[in-house]
This record gives C-alpha cells, structure tokens and sequence, in this order.
C-alpha cells in the first residue's frame, strides 16, 4: 500500500514493516467542543479506500502526558473524522474515540488500563463505522476476541483516507508504534452472536 502523510512528524521511520513516530510540538485533531478550538495537526498516515471494508492495526505507545494518543483514523475531510485508540487520561491509558462531523465528541472506557500493544479493528460499510478492540495477541479472524467500543455515523462520501495516527496536545516526543496495518473485506456486520 501506498502511503501519505497528513502532517509528517518531525521524526519516523519504517522497519520490516513496523512504523516508528515521534510527534511533533502540541498535536491534535479536534473541532470546537468544550474547548472552542479547531485543532487539525496530529500526525496520520494514510491510504486511500473506497467502498466498505475493515482496517486493522495494532500499535503501542510510550504514554506519559495529558492526552498522549495513538490508534487508527478514517478521515473524509477536514471536518468528518473519527479516530480510535488509546488515549493518556487521568494518570492511566484509556479507549478513547472521537467522531467529528463539524464537532468533535469523545467517548473513553476509563474503568481499566487499556492494553500496550493494543489491536483495532474498523470496519466502515455505507454510512456506519464499527470499531472493535482486542488484546494485541488476538488473531485479527478471532471475532470472540474482540470489544466493541463504538458504533458511528458518517457520510458515506466515497472515497475515504484511513491509517495510523498519533498525537500528544500537550508537548512533543511522544513515540508511537505500529505494526499489522491492513485492510481487508468488512467483517460479518452481526453486533451480537
């Protein structure tokens, strides 16, 4: 797969398959809610995908700082997004998810430490996006394996950018791992067995 950047990171490199990032100085994405902000800075590298289908990635982090985040977007513009992953909160990492369509709203599951490495699953068929999560040992064909951790609305407007990103809002050099990023044909789209 071809990839590109939205907002290089001042650091990165590619390894037998494996993304190191660094981020750069107060990085984000973000739309207005709570904060009144706009904030389109964070570092996503992406490829191209149209119709429906299923991304997968499992990544780590170095989290120590207020909102240090890393984990998978699918972006339309500039002003419809969503990005999933785990988010520094509260002293602990936490599932974090915002689904931006003109502002931004987020959902976490603060009520346990959330894996590192972590596996994601998005899955995008018409107007709906799943997003699953799972420990990183579990099999990306494991369906018990794996949590839902939101279901969301987005237009669907053909052709859509989806990949890793991360971002730290509040300093630079968080570091960011990736491995395992690919896409697939959507999953069975049954929410319950």
């Amino acid at each position: 797969m071809d990839a590109e950047w939205l907002n290089e990171p001042p650091q990165w490199r590619e390894e037998q398959s494996v993304l190191h990032v660094t981020t750069g100085e107060k990085t984000d994405f973000w739309r207005e809610t709570h904060y009144g902000f706009v904030r389109d800075n964070g570092h996503f590298r992406f490829v191209r995908a149209s119709a429906d289908f299923t991304a997968h990635i499992v990544f780590a982090g170095e989290y120590r700082e207020l909102y240090d985040q890393a984990g998978l977007m699918l972006r339309l513009d500039e002003r419809h997004w969503i990005k999933a992953g785990v988010e520094f909160v509260d002293r602990r990492r936490v599932l974090s998810c915002v689904v931006t369509r003109e502002f931004s709203d987020w959902s976490t599951v603060p009520l346990f430490e959330a894996p590192n490495p972590a596996r994601l699953r998005l899955t995008r068929r018409g107007a709906a996006v799943r997003i699953d999560w799972a420990p990183a040992a579990v099999r990306p064909d494991d369906p018990a394996g794996f949590h839902m951790l939101r279901l969301a609305f987005l237009p669907a407007q053909g052709l859509a950018l989806v990949g890793p990103m991360c971002c730290s809002p509040k300093r630079a050099g968080f570091q960011a791992r990736f491995q395992v990023f690919q896409i697939d044909h959507p999953i069975p789209w049954e929410l319950h067995a």
